[in-house]
């Protein structure tokens, strides 16, 4: 069974004004491809595609669209991200399964991993992406996303698109 997650594609314009922002990056940091980039609602562990689907429709079933937007970078150990905002996406993410998960959710999306007894190889990323702030879009579709290994790095592939009502 494949690993699913769901999760918020970011438009191709907020993904040129991140990839502006980094140019060429190094550091020894691992970055995630922009292909990659994504605001996880929730993740679900290996799990069947059609059950997960059936189930992630109905709690969706007539959510509305939400305004998001990307801000400065932030870590977790181990972890460089930006802050994703929106006053509906958290409420979007506990409907689509962010509760049963054990830590809180935190809007976010990965940038780059570093080995966590490192932290101080972000700061530099941090202050870069201190004032960074994307334009604001309407998210109007959850992805239902499977994660397969590969040689470096997971690919990520949409299994199912859920429309939200854009009222």
């Amino acid at each position: 069974m494949p690993v699913l997650f769901s999760a918020l594609l970011p438009p191709d314009d907020v993904v040129e004004a991140i990839a502006e922002v980094l140019g060429e990056p190094g550091d020894g940091l691992r970055w995630e491809p922009p292909d990659r980039w994504h605001v996880t609602l929730a993740y679900y562990g290996e799990d069947d595609v059609e059950t997960r689907a059936a189930w992630l429709g109905e709690r969706l079933a007539g959510r509305p669209a939400v305004d998001v937007r990307l801000e400065k970078a932030a870590t977790f150990p181990g972890v460089l991200w930006l802050t994703a905002a929106g006053k509906e996406l958290t409420p979007l993410a506990l409907d689509a399964g962010a509760g049963a998960e054990a830590r809180p959710y935190v809007p976010h999306l990965t940038l780059a991993r570093f080995p966590r007894e490192e932290p101080g190889l972000a700061a530099r990323w941090t202050k870069c992406f201190g004032g960074f702030t994307s334009r604001w879009w309407q998210a109007a579709e959850v992805a239902l996303m499977t994660s397969e290994r590969e040689p470096g790095g997971p690919r990520y592939r949409v299994a199912r698109g859920f429309e939200l009502d854009r009222g």
